[in-house]
């Protein structure tokens, strides 16, 4: 494993970002697991880099195999797997953000996207949307998946 996963220009960008962008504390929790998880080390090094670049972030990490109840309550499944919350006087805010994988390439923008928005506790849907939204009767699971190709 390389000594840094990000580079200094991109790391000067997102912490120009978060500088500017980051309003309320974020925790990101990690999710690893005994092997074979191929991209598990490099997962945690990537997030501890991005974590380093605002007092705003917090990153705490956690074993799948020893900590079984705590990944059913956040319904991680996957190593590596990744839960953005709001952090707020102690309290955290589960909007239900979740990503598996190493969240690079594509991933990675979508990753720094995410902890804005949750720093922001705004989704920036327009008003028209948040209304259709209210009118939802059943809960709704959508997932996104990113391949690289």
């Amino acid at each position: 494993m390389a000594d840094k996963v990000l580079n200094e220009e991109i790391n000067a960008q997102v912490k120009e970002m978060f500088d500017h962008q980051l309003l309320h504390h974020v925790e990101i929790i990690y999710f690893s697991k005994r092997e074979p998880c191929e991209t598990c080390e490099d997962t945690y090094q990537l997030l501890g880099e991005i974590a380093s670049l605002s007092e705003k972030l917090h990153l705490s990490a956690y074993n799948l195999d020893e900590n079984p109840q705590l990944a059913e309550l956040y319904n991680v499944k996957l190593a590596p797997g990744l839960v953005i919350l709001g952090y707020e006087s102690g309290d955290l805010l589960d909007y239900g953000i979740r990503f598996s994988g190493i969240p690079s390439g594509y991933e990675f923008s979508s990753l720094i996207h995410t902890i804005i928005l949750v720093s922001r506790r705004d989704s920036g849907l327009q008003p028209e949307i948040r209304e259709d939204l209210k009118r939802l009767m059943y809960p709704v699971n959508l997932k996104v998946f990113v391949t690289p190709t």
